[in-house]
C-alpha cells in the first residue's frame, strides 16, 4: 500500500513538473516574421524596377608607357590614392640612355659638319646645293637627338590627373609593348552607378530621368541621381542596354566598386487615390481563383483583401479596385502567411523595419 501511494505521489510530481515548463515556454512569444513590405501609391509600387549596379568612376584612364621595355619598378599598389603628377611605374631606362647618348654623338658631328661647310662655302669652295643638303641633314639629326631625349622621359609613368588606382595589370619584371594597360586611375570626384536597363523597359527610363541611389552596404544611405547615359546599341550576350546614372553629392560612404540599388523615379511624387495603382506580380496572392493582396494594418497584422486587376506587365499588374493609395501590402512570399498573422513590415526600399 505504501508502494502504491509512493508511485502516484512520484507521477503527480512529474506531471506538475511537465506542467510548469509547459506554462513557461507558452509565456515566451514567438520571434515575428520579417515580411517584405511596400506602400501604395509610392516610388516602391510605382511600376518601374529597381536595377543593381556597380558604382564606377565617369573617368576611368587606362595607362601605359609610350615605349616598350622592361618595368623596373612599380611605385604603387591597387586602392592607392595619387595626385596629378606622382610617379606610378618605371622602365629600365639603359636602352634609352644608350640611344640617347647616341643621338646626342650624331647631333655634334652634324653640327661640325655644318659649322665646316659653312666656312667653305663662304671661301666658295663648296655650293650652295652642299650647304643646304648639310643644313637639312643638321636639323634631322637634331630631331632625332630631341626624340631620343622624350624617350628616355617615357620610362617614367606618372598620373594624368587624382584619383584612386583601379587596377594594376602589370608587374615588375615584366616586358611590355608601347601603349599596354599597365594601371587604370578612376576619378573620384565623378562617382555613377553602371546598371544594365532590359529592352522592355529603355523607353520608360529614358523619359524618367532623375532616379535614387541606395548602397547595398548601407541601407541608409539615399542619393538622388540622373540619368546621364544610355546606350543605344544592346549587349549582344545579355540584350540588354548599359546606362550610366551619376550620383549628386556622394558622400564618403560612396566607394568605388560597391554595389548599389537603382530606382527611376516619376515626376509625379503624389498619386491620386482614387487612379490606378500598379503592384508587383510577386504581391499578387490567388484566393478561390481570384486575385487578392495581403493589406498590412497598423498593428502589423496581415488580412486578406480581394482586388480587380485591370492589365498586367511584365513584372507588374495595374488594379482598378479593391485597395487605395497609402495602404501598406505584402510584396513577397505571399504565399506563406496566414489571416490575422502579426508580422514585421520590412520595407522594400529601405529595408528598414516599421
Amino acid at each position: 500500500m505504501n508502494a502504491l501511494l509512493l508511485r502516484r505521489s512520484l507521477l503527480l510530481a512529474v506531471m506538475l513538473l511537465l506542467g510548469a515548463c509547459g506554462d513557461k515556454a507558452a509565456l515566451t512569444p514567438e520571434p515575428l516574421r520579417p515580411v517584405l513590405t511596400a506602400v501604395l501609391g509610392t516610388a516602391a509600387d510605382s511600376g518601374v524596377a529597381t536595377y543593381s549596379g556597380e558604382v564606377r568612376s565617369r573617368y576611368e584612364t587606362p595607362l601605359g608607357f609610350r615605349i616598350p621595355g622592361k618595368i623596373a619598378a612599380r611605385l604603387v599598389d591597387a586602392g592607392a590614392l595619387v595626385k596629378a603628377g606622382d610617379v606610378l611605374a618605371r622602365l629600365d631606362p639603359a636602352d634609352t640612355a644608350l640611344s640617347a647618348v647616341a643621338a646626342d654623338a650624331q647631333l655634334e658631328l652634324a653640327d661640325a659638319d655644318l659649322r665646316r661647310y659653312r666656312e667653305l662655302r663662304g671661301k666658295n669652295f663648296v655650293s650652295q646645293s652642299a650647304l643646304d643638303a648639310k643644313e637639312t641633314s643638321f636639323k634631322a639629326t637634331r630631331a632625332q637627338a630631341d626624340l631620343a631625349r622624350n624617350q628616355s622621359s617615357y620610362t617614367v609613368l606618372r598620373a594624368d590627373h587624382a584619383g584612386v588606382i583601379a587596377l594594376v595589370a602589370a608587374e615588375v619584371g615584366q616586358v611590355v609593348a608601347a601603349g599596354q594597360t599597365v594601371m587604370r586611375v578612376a576619378r573620384t570626384d565623378a562617382l555613377e552607378v553602371a546598371v544594365a536597363i532590359p529592352e522592355a523597359r529603355v523607353p520608360e527610363v529614358r523619359q524618367l530621368k532623375s532616379a535614387e541611389v541606395r548602397l547595398w552596404a548601407d541601407e541608409e544611405a539615399s542619393y538622388p541621381a540622373v540619368l546621364r547615359e544610355l546606350s543605344a546599341v544592346a549587349d549582344p550576350v545579355t540584350r540588354t542596354y548599359a546606362a550610366r546614372v551619376s550620383i549628386s553629392a556622394p558622400d564618403s560612404r560612396v566607394l568605388l566598386g560597391m554595389t548599389a540599388n537603382v530606382k527611376f523615379l516619376r515626376d509625379t511624387p503624389e498619386v491620386n487615390a482614387d487612379s490606378s495603382l500598379s503592384v508587383p506580380l510577386t504581391a499578387i496572392f490567388q484566393k478561390d481563383g481570384k486575385p487578392a493582396l495581403w493589406v498590412v494594418g497598423t498593428d502589423q497584422v496581415l488580412a486578406l483583401r480581394p482586388v480587380v486587376v485591370d492589365s498586367y506587365g511584365e513584372t507588374t499588374a495595374t488594379l482598378s479596385s479593391g485597395v487605395k493609395a497609402g495602404e501598406r501590402i505584402v510584396v513577397a512570399g505571399v504565399h506563406k502567411l496566414n489571416v490575422g498573422e502579426k508580422i514585421k513590415a520590412v520595407d522594400q526600399v529601405a529595408g528598414l523595419a516599421k
